[in-house]
């Protein structure tokens, strides 16, 4: 199994990017964003599952900003983020696994992981 993330880069504060990550190997139930900023711990970003029905999941401080997206034929996670802030400086990275549902939001529940890629927003 393979992730790969890419589409990060320097943006000012209110602009946009849109991160792509492309997995190759297999399918899973839960892909996911993570994101980790220097001297922070793990941040989940949102998640998008597929176990009974499709639910999308977001944390709380990207909530009506970010939008998660998987594209099925193509085995590609998608994370569109606007109106971006500096607070949302960091490294980002996909996930992939198969967590119970009460850990689709946390780092523990996945197994698979991209390289990640900086996403640096000015102020």
């Amino acid at each position: 199994v393979q992730l790969q993330a890419s589409g990060g880069g320097m943006v000012q504060a209110g602009g946009s990017l849109r991160l792509t990550c492309t997995v190759s190997g297999r399918t899973f139930r839960s892909y996911g964003w993570f994101r980790q900023a220097p001297g922070q711990k793990r941040e989940f970003v949102a998640a998008i599952v597929s176990y009974s029905s499709r639910k999308i999941y977001y944390g709380d401080s990207v909530k009506g900003r970010f939008t998660i997206s998987r594209d099925n034929a193509k085995n590609t996670l998608y994370l569109e983020m606007n109106s971006l802030t500096p607070e949302d400086t960091a490294v980002y990275y996909c996930a992939a696994g198969d967590p119970i549902i009460s850990y689709v939001s946390l780092s523990d529940g996945y197994r698979n992981w991209g390289q990640g890629t900086q996403v640096t927003v000015s102020s």
